[in-house]
């Protein structure tokens, strides 16, 4: 009878398992690359002209942008939390120019988790300086340990004014269900997505690579890049 319980309990726990990994891949087919880095356009474009949104005061200031467009549809909660999306860097070697073609992006742990009935979850974040864009655009970085990370503040106009928040190299934001506003992502691991890029740029590429200007941006990105480029042209220091 024991034998019996522990071989049930052990088979259900292997479904669910099971279940769960399924799940997971069929939701990272469930849209192209091209699809996901269209959703990132719309999601800026939404963000950037809503109150409150996007501050457009801290935008000016940042590095780079990554958008993570929300995972849809997913039935139940999983353990392995998972997103992808894509980043956007100013280009020159002091982050000074032209937004470049879009970075290929993925996540896990943290607060990347799948919404249980199928909530949908947004993040947005903004890197404010060099050392947090090259550390997230070379590789897998652990958001608070590989670059510090703060909840942004929320507002039309508003400033980085807390000790965390100007200290931070990456500030983060969440909307689900038309809610906007700041969210920690301490312990989400983020960086590029080698085999989306591929397919993406046709050919192997890093996310340095990418941000140099060695490939075109794709159509699909001319939403979020145009958007950015209106709601963002220059720098502030």
């Amino acid at each position: 009878m024991i034998q019996r319980k522990i071989g049930y309990r052990f088979t259900k726990a292997a479904f669910t398992l099971a279940t769960a990994a399924l799940s997971v891949s069929l939701l990272a087919r469930a849209d192209t690359e091209n699809e996901r880095i269209t959703n990132a356009g719309q999601v800026f474009q939404e963000l950037i002209s809503a109150s409150p949104g996007i501050p457009k005061n801290l935008l000016n200031k940042a590095d780079c942008i990554i958008i993570l467009p929300s995972v849809k549809k997913a039935a139940f909660i999983v353990g392995g939390e998972y997103g992808k999306g894509v980043m956007s860097c100013r280009s020159g070697e002091n982050f000074q120019g032209n937004w470049s073609a879009p970075i290929m992006m993925q996540s896990s742990g943290g607060s990347f988790g799948l919404q249980i009935g199928g909530e949908a979850t947004d993040f947005v974040i903004l890197v404010m300086n060099p050392d947090g864009a090259r550390s997230v655009m070379k590789g897998r970085a652990k958001l608070g340990a590989d670059a510090s990370v703060a909840a942004g503040p929320v507002g039309r106009d508003a400033e980085a004014s807390t000790t965390a928040t100007l200290q931070a190299q990456m500030l983060s934001y969440s909307r689900a269900k038309g809610v906007f506003g700041g969210v920690s992502l301490e312990g989400t691991s983020l960086g590029p997505d080698d085999g989306d890029n591929e397919k993406v740029y046709g050919k192997k590429l890093s996310g340095p690579e990418i941000f140099s200007g060695s490939v075109k941006a794709p159509a699909s990105a001319h939403v979020l890049l145009s958007e950015l480029r209106r709601a963002s042209p220059k720098k502030v220091a």
